[in-house]
C-alpha cells in the first residue's frame, strides 16, 4: 500500500508542478488553486508512505521520478527544449535512485534507531 500512496503523491506533485507553471507566478486563480490542492494531496500521501518506507528511499523515489516525469511533461506539454546536459543529469538522477534502492540505507534498520525514534516520539 505504501508504494500506491507514493504513486499518488508523485502524480499529485506532477500535477502541482505543471499547474505551478500554468499559474504564471500565482497570477491566475484556477491554476493557483489547483497547485495548492495538488501539493497538499502530494504531501498528505507522502506522509502516509513514510509510515512504512524509510525517508531516504521514499524521497529518492519521489524526487527522482518527479524530476524525470516533470522533464518529460515540460517537453511534451510546455514545448520546452532539452539538451544533452539535461539528459545526462536526468540519467544520473535515475542511476542514483536505483543505487539507493538497491544498496542504500533503508533496507535494514541501524541498531538503536528504533529506540532513539521511540524516545523522541514519546517526549
Amino acid at each position: 500500500m505504501a508504494y500506491f500512496f507514493l504513486a499518488i503523491s508523485i502524480a499529485s506533485e506532477l500535477i502541482g508542478t505543471s499547474m505551478l507553471k500554468a499559474s504564471e507566478g500565482f497570477t491566475r486563480l484556477y491554476p493557483t488553486l489547483f497547485t495548492i490542492v495538488a501539493f497538499v494531496i502530494s504531501f498528505f500521501f507522502i506522509s502516509l508512505t513514510l509510515k512504512t518506507l524509510p525517508l531516504n528511499m521514499t524521497y529518492a523515489i519521489w524526487s527522482g521520478v518527479g524530476a524525470v516525469a516533470t522533464t518529460v511533461i515540460s517537453v511534451l506539454i510546455w514545448k520546452e527544449k532539452i539538451n544533452t546536459g539535461s539528459i545526462v543529469g536526468i540519467a544520473l538522477i535515475v542511476i542514483g535512485v536505483v543505487v539507493l534502492n538497491l544498496f542504500g540505507a533503508g533496507h535494514g534498520e541501524a541498531k538503536g534507531t528504533t529506540e532513539a525514534t521511540s524516545s523522541i516520539v514519546q517526549k
